[in-house]
């Protein structure tokens, strides 16, 4: 591959990438609009059932459609389905009291915890300087939530939680064989999810939902199956280190819609919080790039 195909791969990688991001946020918008319309567990348990059949659609149209998962995945998928629960209790449960824009920043600090996580846990090499990106982006992070401020509630404390669950599952996801396609993992995830919060659902009294909701949970379901979409084709399409840095497109579009559709918009103590930890991230995202470059050329020579 020449440079200048791998320049439109990571053109188009970009592109994708920024879409994806673009799509989860459209489907965070939806949710917020029903906080308090419908019930947590109802709504998250009727976006599994449109989001499960959407996925199990794509996983048998890939051929991905099986149940030849290795054991050693199967205790993997599961650790990766009740994180997955955490992170969407945790996550809709912020989103209907916090601005969307304000929880999109700390969600930012994500590609620094599983950074840290993962060479913690597994011993992957984490040098002084990323270890300072990581620990000034965590800074940031307490600019966002100001611990002591009239700003920090318990929904500040969700999100939080919110990150620590969605970096367990990405932690299972990075120890999954390559035997095991992605999209039989995305089903399994999602099924599970839709099971637990429609068990959930049972103790608690159901609303009949009214024809705007219906569109906006269709609405959200859908945009859940495209930023998916969107995003393992980006990551397939151009370098990881070159796209995976447009995920933080996402705060934008969560500034723009936060503003048009719910008229907030972040304090400035917010807005450099958020600034921090995308600088860290960019940096972390840099850094890991360079070695990949450097243990490549060492390799070579």
């Amino acid at each position: 591959m020449g440079p200048a195909s791998s320049a439109t791969d990571n053109t188009r990688g970009a592109v994708l990438m920024m879409a994806s991001m673009a799509a989860f946020t459209v489907n965070d918008s939806f949710m917020k609009t029903l906080g308090g319309e419908v019930p947590l567990f109802q709504l998250l348990f009727l976006r599994g059932v449109l989001a499960s059949g959407l996925i199990a659609i794509l996983a048998w149209y890939a051929g991905a459609f099986h149940l030849r998962i290795p054991p050693r995945d199967m205790g993997l998928i599961g650790l990766r389905m009740l994180a997955e629960v955490g992170a969407a209790y945790f996550f809709v449960s912020a989103l209907f009291a916090m601005p969307l824009a304000n929880l999109t920043a700390i969600l930012q600090a994500l590609p620094l915890t599983v950074t840290l996580s993962a060479a913690l846990l597994f011993r992957e090499p984490l040098g002084w300087r990323r270890v300072t990106a990581i620990l000034v982006g965590f800074g940031g992070v307490i600019l966002i939530v100001r611990p002591g401020a009239d700003g920090f509630t318990i929904h500040a404390i969700f999100a939080l939680a919110s990150v620590a669950c969605v970096t367990v599952r990405d932690l299972a996801t990075r120890r999954l064989s390559g035997a095991t396609p992605s999209l039989t993992v995305t089903l399994a995830t999602s099924t599970g999810v839709m099971a637990f919060f429609g068990l959930g659902s049972i103790g608690t009294d159901w609303v009949a939902i009214e024809w705007s909701a219906a569109y906006r949970i269709l609405g959200a379901g859908g945009a859940v199956v495209l930023g998916y979409v969107f995003s393992v084709r980006a990551m397939r399409v151009g370098e990881i280190g070159f796209v995976a840095p447009f995920r933080y497109t996402s705060l934008i579009w969560a500034l723009v819609l936060g503003w048009v559709v719910f008229g907030d918009w972040p304090l400035p103590m917010t807005m450099l919080g958020a600034a921090i930890v995308v600088a860290s991230g960019m940096f972390t995202f840099w850094r890991e790039r360079q070695m990949a470059r450097e243990k490549a050329r060492s390799g070579m020579v």
